[in-house]
């Protein structure tokens, strides 16, 4: 429900007056007396859903933008006229619109209020971007979810949107610059943080053990799933915004899909890594265009256009276009979140597979202790070395099985030519490490297969004497 008041100008007295009757509008009407240009103030409580019809049957009776007109939401409204005037705009409303959504005004009015100054839009970022940073390298979700919660990044998304489906340039160009000044500042101020961390040693790892961290190696390589994300805080940020809701929490959905991959993008690069960061770089920019992208269908899908019907055919035509190339653009980087999906699959089974054969290889006396194996190539990833742990009783040798285990894992191995002269190998080691003794200082027993061999995977075992109990 909304209240509105409308200054009346000179010489539209009658015209105003039959438009809301003829509505079958409860009103009251008073004199102005402060100026010459306008000579009544016009109150009236409408439904929600009426606000946009009204207000453009009264421009075209001289109530233009030049004329004051407030929107105020109203908590109660005690009349029957009323319940019967919001019946019958409940009724009218078409598939294409909702009879829930604010009118144009109000819509571009939050997505002006939601796009902040330059000043504190900076400021945000910059802190927002830090606060994640650190989070990332503590392992913290909860400090990943606070810099989510001050991060000012819904209204950027959303003004590009709305200025879009109104044919407001202005509001557009607001909405661009401000998204790519959010995502260009909040990586240079995470890689400046966490270069600052590297170099004071405040952060003593190296790129392997920062990229081992829980939080930060989830988004090297994100999967189709992370696109669902940002697909839904693009919609829920434009039905949030058109149905007047608070858009606090869409705003928290929207940073969770933008700033974490934006701090490893930064991490990545103070760490002088960036190949390694390139997929959580492909997120970012497939998030934003997938929030943007669906922002927009959903705001032209409830029924938003520009005020004068002859701009309309204009903006239908801009946003399509506008829809278009989005939807190019994030097929073509979802190709890459494709690659990743797939790519994990194929390491999980490969995973498991190998886990499989070395049980079946190990004698019922001998325990597989641990499974490491080291990949290359992105997004593809290859098997590059297969490092497996295993236990066995300390009273006797340790079982011969490096061969058979290496020839069930050259079976499972994906095929990938070998391009170079020479494979690199691990000698043999028969000096021997008591499980579990942090007084031992001797490296466990090493057997390493396919020495000699010429594909591009190596297998090591390491043997660790264990005392059974």
């Amino acid at each position: 429900m909304r209240f509105v008041q409308v200054l009346v100008p000179a010489g539209t007295h009658d015209a105003v007056v039959e438009v809301i009757t003829d509505e079958n509008i409860e009103y009251a009407i008073t004199d102005e007396t402060g100026t010459d240009e306008y000579e009544a103030i016009i109150t009236f409580p409408l439904p929600t859903a009426a606000v946009e019809p009204v207000l453009d049957q009264l421009r075209t009776v001289g109530i233009d933008t030049d004329a004051t007109t407030v929107v105020l939401e109203a908590e109660t409204v005690v009349s029957d006229k009323f319940d019967k005037l919001d019946e019958a705009y409940s009724n009218d409303s078409d598939d294409t619109t909702d009879g829930d959504r604010i009118a144009r005004d109000e819509l571009l009015a939050r997505a002006n209020e939601l796009a902040p100054g330059i000043g504190p839009f900076i400021l945000m970022t910059i802190v927002s971007a830090i606060v994640a940073t650190a989070g990332l390298l503590l392992d913290s979700p909860a400090v990943v979810v606070g810099s989510m919660v001050i991060a000012p990044l819904i209204g950027p998304a959303m003004s590009t949107s709305v200025g879009t489906v109104v044919d407001d340039t202005s509001l557009v160009a607001r909405g661009v610059k401000l998204q790519i000044l959010g995502g260009v500042l909040a990586i240079v101020s995470a890689a400046g943080f966490a270069f600052m961390l590297r170099t004071v040693q405040i952060v003593p790892l190296s790129a392997v053990e920062v990229f081992e961290i829980g939080e930060v190696s989830q988004r090297l390589a994100p999967d189709v799933l992370s696109l669902v994300i940002a697909l839904g805080a693009g919609a829920a940020g434009a039905v949030s915004l058109a149905s007047g809701v608070s858009t606090a929490l869409v705003g928290v959905m929207i940073a969770a899909a933008l700033v974490p991959p934006t701090a490893v993008v930064g991490i990545g690069l103070a760490w002088g890594t960036p190949r390694v960061v390139a997929g959580s770089a492909i997120l970012v920019l497939v998030n934003f265009i997938a929030i943007n992208l669906v922002a927009l269908i959903a705001l032209w899908q409830l029924g938003y256009r520009p005020q004068s019907w002859f701009r309309t055919s204009e903006a239908r035509s801009t946003t399509l276009t506008r829809i278009a190339v989005l939807t190019v653009a994030l097929i073509i980087l979802s190709s890459a979140l494709a690659g990743f999906t797939y790519s994990s699959a194929q390491t999980a089974a490969f995973e498991e597979q190998t886990n499989a054969a070395i049980n079946a290889e190990l004698p019922p006396e001998a325990i597989m202790l641990d499974l490491t194996v080291t990949y290359s190539g992105f997004p593809a990833r290859t098997p590059q070395q297969v490092i497996v742990i295993v236990g066995y009783p300390s009273t006797t040798e340790p079982p011969a099985i490096a061969d058979a285990i290496d020839a069930r894992i050259e079976s499972i191995a994906p095929v990938t030519p070998y391009i170079g002269a020479k494979i690199p190998f691990i000698d043999q080691n028969r000096s021997h490490l008591r499980a579990m003794s942090p007084a031992d200082t001797e490296s466990p027993t090493r057997e390493s297969s396919n020495t000699h061999s010429t594909r591009a995977i190596t297998v090591e075992l390491r043997y660790i004497p264990v005392e059974r109990t």
